[in-house]
């Protein structure tokens, strides 16, 4: 049995795993019944702003958690995080109107993001550095498991019950998941005098969050809007400027250590966003391949991603961190590749399959990897701001990378894509080579974990 499910971790992984597995669950599912709720609302015309509404709130409650938990500690944060998602789900669930629905989504963002740093903040208190890389394997599959299942479960809720339960559904169960996360959360409150409060400050970094996740919103739109595609450039540039106080100092120019770590996030994401979002359109159009089968392919990648994220998980520091990036970007790339040679050369679908496997196995690899190295070289205190950052860039990256690759779809479909998210692929190897600084890493690996660092 892994060490994270042993005394005195075994409470605090259910609970925290479960929280990150229905935050996950809940993101999906609403894919499934949005046109139920919006028949059932009267809605149709707030369709978009159903999912943009929790996007931008999802980066904003990055920073703004992020800074309360390096400053109070995780506790506070973590269960105003959760309250807020779970006040959100009932909002949702219990809408009459669609206004309210999209207002419940927006507090379900909100929560899910600040959720989620918090959750990181916590696990540098309380986890060993050993174990880091065993519970963000496990946060992965996590992440992963919801695409498989998540789904047809949502469907076979609103059918079986009602859309309503979707959300009231998942409510209860993260009660559940919180209750078991209590016992760890005494005693992790840092004393007003560890961190000065800074408001205008944290105004500041809200504010430019705010602008972030609205270039999020609509870099991610611009995917769907002909020639609207040409407003990208001065997207990225407003965006660009909003992040680069939301980030470590050096992340522009890949300084290594932990900037390249969160860069690295960004060219990942993009490597992947870029890549799946036209896969099934290659498979349908070229191919003729149906829709349901162009779905277990990219299920295909879903398993890779939790396969590879188990091994790390089981591997643990048995494998160098070096290696991991390396071989997870090289996997990455080599998926992209794939799909870049099955469009040019018109190779059998199954080329595809076993491209996206690839790719899913090489963010399966990556992911945890550098969500520890995140922590591992991040100083006292600055945790959340650099999960924070690792998770934005996360989101721009992939944004960025779609706005990309609608372009030059239009100029030569699919093979430009491609080649472009190939050649995002090869920058990722580059940047994570720079992630990786062994002496820092090794040095800072061995720092005790926060007081109190135990469960009880």
């Amino acid at each position: 049995m892994s060490a994270i499910l042993r005394r005195p971790y075994a409470l605090t992984t259910t609970g925290a795993w479960s929280l990150v597995f229905l935050a996950a669950f809940e993101s999906l599912a609403v894919t499934t019944i949005m046109p139920d709720v919006t028949a059932g609302l009267h809605g149709r015309g707030l369709y978009a702003l159903a999912f943009s509404a929790a996007l931008a709130a999802g980066v904003v409650g990055m920073v703004t958690f992020g800074a309360w938990a390096d400053r109070r500690g995780p506790a506070v944060p973590l269960l105003s995080a959760i309250l807020t998602f779970g006040a959100g789900l009932a909002l949702a669930g219990t809408a009459t109107s669609m206004p309210l629905f999209v207002a419940g989504r927006f507090l379900q963002g909100l929560g899910g993001g600040g959720q989620t740093v918090a959750l990181y903040v916590l696990i540098a208190l309380v986890y060993p550095a050993e174990l880091h890389i065993k519970i963000f394997g496990a946060f992965a599959t996590a992440w992963v498991l919801p695409s498989l299942i998540g789904p047809s479960l949502a469907g076979f809720t609103a059918a079986a019950l009602s859309w309503h339960w979707v959300f009231l559904g998942v409510l209860i169960l993260v009660a559940v998941a919180t209750t078991l996360m209590l016992p760890a959360l005494r005693g992790l409150d840092r004393s007003p005098t560890d961190r000065v409060p800074d408001p205008a400050a944290d105004a500041r970094r809200a504010a430019e969050a705010t602008v972030v996740a609205l270039g999020v919103i609509v870099l991610s739109s611009l995917a769907e809007i002909d020639a609207a595609w040409l407003l990208a450039p001065a997207t990225v540039v407003v965006a660009a400027v909003a992040l680069r106080n939301l980030v470590p100092a050096g992340t522009y120019r890949i300084a290594r250590g932990l900037p390249a770590a969160v860069a690295l996030c960004a060219v990942a994401g993009g490597v992947f966003a870029g890549t799946e979002v036209y896969l099934p359109l290659l498979l349908h159009d070229r191919y003729g391949v149906p829709t349901w089968l162009s779905g277990i392919t990219l299920t295909a990648g879903a398993v890779a991603w939790a396969l590879a994220s188990a091994v790390q998980a089981r591997l643990g520091d048995r494998i160098t961190p070096a290696s991991a990036i390396r071989a997870g970007t090289i996997l990455l790339a080599a998926g992209a590749a794939t799909e870049l040679m099955t469009a040019a050369l018109h190779l059998h679908p199954a080329a595809a399959a076993g491209g996206w496997f690839l790719a899913g196995g090489g963010m399966g690899t990556l992911y945890p990897r550098i969500s520890a190295l995140v922590l591992a070289t991040s100083r006292p205190g600055e945790e959340g701001f650099n999960t924070a950052a690792k998770s934005i860039t996360d989101a721009v990256g992939g944004s960025a990378s779609l706005a990309a690759a609608g372009a030059l779809f239009t100029v030569l479909p699919f093979v430009a894509p491609f080649a472009f998210t190939t050649a995002l692929g090869v920058m990722a190897i580059l940047v994570g080579r720079r992630a990786v600084v062994p002496s820092a890493i090794e040095t800072l690996s061995l720092r005790p974990p926060g007081r109190d660092a135990a469960p009880r």
